[in-house]
């Protein structure tokens, strides 16, 4: 205890005050670079390793007569890591898949990326508010309430930061397939009118969109390219239904399914469809135009009301505060 005490003092004389809490978080943040690469590594699965060999083996005899399909991205170097960066429950890898497909996010590696991100900037701005408690606390008085909230707070921030950016990413890309599917829609319904098939249909109105509705033609361009490869129709409306998350595009997954079961026509259900999605866009701007006036109130009263008191009521108050300062009991 005695040499620690001597430590502590002879550090705390020569780098001031804050020196034994800049020592105990470097050597924290040394102890996490020492563990990781021991934590991180995965045990080598004998099967995968023999079918690893046999997949290079084959790969080397044809590597002189053909050029690689795929080159490897950035991304992919952190499949090593997937342990670590993965959920390991099924329920939470799906749920987390489906919300960055929701966000727009469709790499294989997005649930890796996304929590590499959250570790980085977790990390990141944990060291710049250490950074920033030790400059602001640099000779004076050293308050540990400040200095944690100092470190703490930047920390949670930059943990919490991709998960607040992707849901406002899923946020405004639903909100650009509700406003742009409607109009979809009518071009689907022109496209069926004029005698083409619903896959040629749903490809023209993908390209039609682009300009306008990206997210909304990627998705139509998707199930397109699914339908000609070859899956289920069905299959492939309930997976676009699933990816959007939008409840007008799922009951247009409904209304096509049941009409290619029960062989209704196509262009009536569309007709119908449209009519209904025309509809609810003008009952939502009715319903936006209903909510301004309450909107405008507040700020009116928040903004008008004080100054207003202030004009009307101000010259009294001040004629009585003189009147019983001056008055003589």
């Amino acid at each position: 205890m005695e040499f620690v005490a001597y430590v502590t003092g002879w550090i705390t004389d020569r780098f001031g005050p804050l020196a034994p809490l800049i020592a105990v978080g470097l050597l924290g943040v040394g102890l996490i670079a020492l563990s990781l690469p021991v934590f991180l590594k995965r045990r080598v699965d004998p099967l995968e390793k023999l079918k690893r060999q046999v997949r290079e083996a084959e790969a080397a005899t044809v590597r002189d007569q053909q050029a690689p399909l795929r080159q490897v991205s950035r991304a992919d170097k952190l499949d090593r890591f997937s342990t670590f960066l993965e959920p390991q429950d099924e329920k939470e890898l799906s749920a987390a898949r489906l919300k960055l497909l929701r966000a727009g996010y469709r790499s294989k590696s997005a649930v890796r990326v996304f929590h590499f991100a959250q570790f980085t900037l977790g990390i990141l701005f944990l060291a710049g508010g250490l950074v920033y408690s030790v400059l602001l606390n640099a000779g004076g008085e050293v308050d540990t309430t400040k200095i944690a909230l100092s470190v703490i707070v930047p920390g949670a921030i930059g943990y919490y930061l991709p998960k607040y950016w992707v849901e406002r990413r899923v946020q405004t890309r639903q909100e650009e397939i509700v406003n742009g599917f409607p109009d979809s829609l009518d071009m689907m319904l022109v496209c069926v009118e004029a005698g083409q098939s619903l896959d040629q249909s749903i490809l023209r109105v993908a390209r039609e969109m682009r300009a306008g509705f990206p997210d909304l033609a990627s998705e139509y361009e998707i199930v397109s390219n699914e339908m000609k490869a070859g899956k289920d129709r069905v299959q492939v409306l309930r997976d676009m239904s699933e990816r959007c998350g939008v409840t007008d595009i799922s009951s247009f997954v409904t209304v096509l399914i049941q009409s290619a079961t029960f062989g209704t026509s196509i262009a009536e259900a569309l007709r119908v469809f449209s009519a209904e999605m025309r509809d609810k866009r003008v009952m939502r701007a009715e319903e936006k135009a209903n909510k301004l006036p309450t909107k405008l109130t507040l700020g009116t009263m928040m903004f008008t009301v004080p100054p207003l008191l202030i004009i009307l009521i101000g010259p009294s108050v001040y004629a009585i505060y003189d009147t019983l300062n001056n008055a003589k009991f």
